[in-house]
């Protein structure tokens, strides 16, 4: 960041508590800048049973405003959420997919909804992401990688759009995690030493069958071995299951892996062995390509019908080679030079070049 292109800046920070956004909250100190900063609340819809942690992000986002000059406003984006996040999850697990509730709460929630409540009154909207941006000869501006590969977010930026990748500012992008512990460490916050939120957001301790079952319950059906034919079991429902999924089964003569889901019949289908061949797949189609700065087709290195690019399918360090095929508008088909592990409907695949270190956009994975 650089004090002189920022000073006359109208900055919103959001706050969230945690030991991200606090630092977030230090480096603009350290120049001298006092930012506004906003707790979004959100949850869903029964927010005095579930909202178990907010009360302490509330208090440490207070603190650390407080500790640094800075005006801190609670925002409720809790009805929001319900109908924008939450709607969004429930429908896709009801039809058998797997959606990423982060994904969307980015696009719909952080830079969607706050930004019509308050982020429209500010030049920039900053965040404790680990992630970057850089502006091109031609002005515009790309969504790139974190140096920690571990701790990248670009995956969960990936579906916003054009315009809020312009306002968004990513202070800590540069750092490694370690680095802002240090940081938060040294100069006594009081999230300093708070652990890594794990899944949903805004979950806390909450199981995510347990959000699920809430609005969906249960629907029991069978569990057949997709060799044989052979009933091993039954499920609770279709939604508490991922392809690829090989934990938490329950089914003795293991280990089982999910492989497939009838969503018309309720059936999960499961293969048997360490390593089966149904889990994996190589090429696999995207459709409604989000792009985040420019259409692929207009990547100045695009090569048709053929794009060399990196990918992920879910929040992991690696960067999975492969080459992208047109086949439709905003449709694709990943050729991932390896079998991959999990590939299941519902997920975005996250295009980078074949350096991974620009996010071109994502789409939905359709089997």
């Amino acid at each position: 960041m650089n004090v002189n292109e920022l000073e006359n800046k109208r900055i919103a920070v959001l706050l969230s508590g945690g030991v991200d956004s606090s630092v977030v909250v230090y480096e603009f100190a350290r120049m001298g800048l006092h930012p506004d900063c906003f707790y979004i609340k959100i949850g869903p819809e029964e927010a005095e049973e579930w909202d178990c942690t907010s009360e302490e992000d509330l208090e440490m986002a207070t603190a650390v405003a407080h500790k640094y000059g800075c005006r801190l406003e609670v925002i409720d984006c809790h009805r929001e959420y319900w109908d924008k996040v939450t709607r969004y999850t429930m429908d896709k697990v009801r039809a058998g997919y797997t959606p990423n509730p982060d994904v969307m709460c980015n696009r719909l929630i952080k830079f969607g909804a706050f930004h019509e409540k308050r982020g429209k009154d500010y030049d920039l909207i900053a965040t404790g992401h680990y992630a970057q941006t850089e502006i091109d000869e031609a002005g515009r501006k790309w969504l790139v990688t974190s140096p920690d590969p571990v701790k990248d977010q670009t995956d969960f930026l990936a579906q916003i759009y054009d315009w809020q990748l312009r306002k968004a500012l990513f202070p800590i992008g540069h750092y490694m995690k370690d680095e802002v512990r240090q940081i938060a460490e040294r100069e006594h916050l009081v999230s300093a030493k708070r652990k890594d939120s794990q899944g949903i957001c805004f979950l806390g301790k909450i199981n995510y069958n347990d959000y699920v079952r809430r609005y969906l319950g249960e629907q029991p059906g069978d569990v057949i071995e997709l060799e044989t034919g052979k009933r091993i079991g039954q499920h609770k429902g279709l939604w508490f299951h991922t392809i690829g999924q090989r934990k938490g089964m329950g089914f003795g003569g293991g280990p089982w892996f999910v492989v497939k889901k009838d969503v018309a019949e309720n059936v999960l289908y499961v293969s048997h062995g360490y390593d089966p061949e149904t889990a994996y797949r190589q090429d696999f189609p995207i459709c409604d390509f989000h792009p985040l700065t420019l259409p692929l087709e207009e990547l100045p290195d695009m090569q048709q019908p053929m794009l060399n690019v990196t990918f992920k399918i879910r929040h992991t360090p690696g960067y999975l080679p492969a080459t992208l095929e047109r086949i439709g508008e905003g449709s694709y088909i990943v050729h991932a030079r390896d079998k991959i592990h999990g590939v299941a409907p519902g997920q975005f695949c996250v295009i980078y070049d074949e350096a991974h270190h620009c996010c071109f956009g994502s789409g939905e994975i359709t089997l």
